[in-house]
């Protein structure tokens, strides 16, 4: 059963990034890997459930923002736009703490590693999905971390700092994740 929700997750992931696509003979300067994890954020959004004072009302977007240098390049702007939960979705980058109070997803760059206390510091309390693709994130009290695993994109997921942010992950998401805990190794798949 997980490996058939695995599979239809990653089928939307590439149908998405299919979409992407302008030209055969476009040339892409953004690498593979992050065509997929930009997917794969996509994705998640679809997957967690906000509580609903995290909007201040109905027309508040949801916003998608990349703390430090954007790995993702063009790709990740091609979902600027698209709707979730009747909201629009807004990318933002910016490398300044104070403006992750303005994020409902916040990607950690790996451009960040040195500043990560002070970011998941800033975060306590705020109804933020954050996620990242550096070691340790999740363990750390990141929520979701995007690791490669034999050439495959896997990810972990700490449900306590889900849960600490008030965030509900659809347990679809949760059995395609390794669950893990601030302090500890990989979990449970």
């Amino acid at each position: 059963m997980c490996e058939k929700i695995y599979r239809y997750i990653v089928l939307i992931t590439v149908c998405f990034m299919l979409s992407w696509v302008q030209s055969p003979y476009a040339e892409s300067t953004t690498p593979r890997e992050y065509l997929i994890k930009a997917g794969f954020l996509y994705n998640f959004a679809k997957f967690v459930e906000w509580p609903e004072d995290a909007f201040a009302d109905g027309s508040v977007p949801l916003t998608l923002c990349i703390m430090g240098r954007d790995p993702f390049g063009s790709s990740i702007r091609s979902v600027e736009g698209e709707t979730f939960m009747g909201r629009k979705l807004v990318v933002r980058r910016f490398f300044s703490l104070r403006e992750i109070d303005n994020c409902h997803i916040l990607f950690v760059s790996s451009s960040e590693k040195k500043r990560l206390p002070a970011i998941l510091a800033r975060m306590k309390g705020k109804q933020i999905l954050s996620v990242a693709d550096m070691e340790g994130f999740a363990r750390r009290g990141g929520i979701i971390n995007l690791i490669k695993v034999k050439d495959r994109i896997r990810f972990e997921i700490n449900i306590d700092a889900a849960r600490r942010a008030g965030l509900k992950i659809s347990s679809k998401l949760l059995n395609l994740a390794t669950i893990v805990r601030e302090g500890r190794g990989g979990g449970q798949r």
